[in-house]
């Protein structure tokens, strides 16, 4: 039972993003970004639970994943409809994840069993697309980012989001 505690933190961290995107969505920033914080901090504690007592389970190894990308695209998705982020990267964002998951489900029932590894382009593009989302959260709540910075994030997303579907498609 005590191997499931990080996937219990895990399926609370999903039901967190409805009550977030809601405060992102009501301009409600204060409260939206305390519990961004919370549940980064959950992500951190289910993976350390994890790793420290061995407690990896099947439904973890799925879980985990997507409750990150549910959090990136659903606060995506948010700042789309309010106007802070524009909508040929959203779709460059989630059109990449499609693909891949669409790619993997195809590759599966064609070969058999699929090994996915995050690749360091992909890793990289994670890292920036969170730190695109971090910097948008500043911008709309708190100071106002030059134009450029926020237009020089916005391709780097979409120049690393382009590479790693491609690295996932070709590898």
């Amino acid at each position: 039972m005590r191997e499931q505690i990080p996937n219990i933190i895990t399926v609370i961290r999903i039901l967190s993003i409805a009550p977030i995107c809601w405060l992102l969505w009501k301009g409600f920033y204060g409260y939206a970004l305390a519990l961004l914080v919370l549940a980064g901090l959950s992500d951190a504690l289910d993976g350390f639970l994890a790793r420290r007592y061995g407690w990896f389970t099947r439904l973890g190894a799925i879980l985990d994943p997507v409750a990150d990308k549910l959090f990136v695209v659903s606060v995506f998705i948010v700042f789309g409809l309010k106007g802070s982020l524009p909508w040929w990267l959203i779709v460059l964002v989630i059109g990449r994840d499609v693909v891949i998951v669409l790619g993997a489900i195809v590759y599966r029932l064609i070969m058999g069993e699929l090994e996915m590894r995050p690749l360091i382009i992909s890793k990289l593009n994670t890292g920036l697309q969170i730190f695109l989302l971090a910097t948008t959260l500043l911008h709309v709540a708190i100071y106002a980012l030059p134009g450029w910075f926020n237009l020089g994030l916005q391709w780097a997303v979409a120049v690393t989001t382009v590479m790693s579907g491609l690295a996932y498609v070709l590898l």
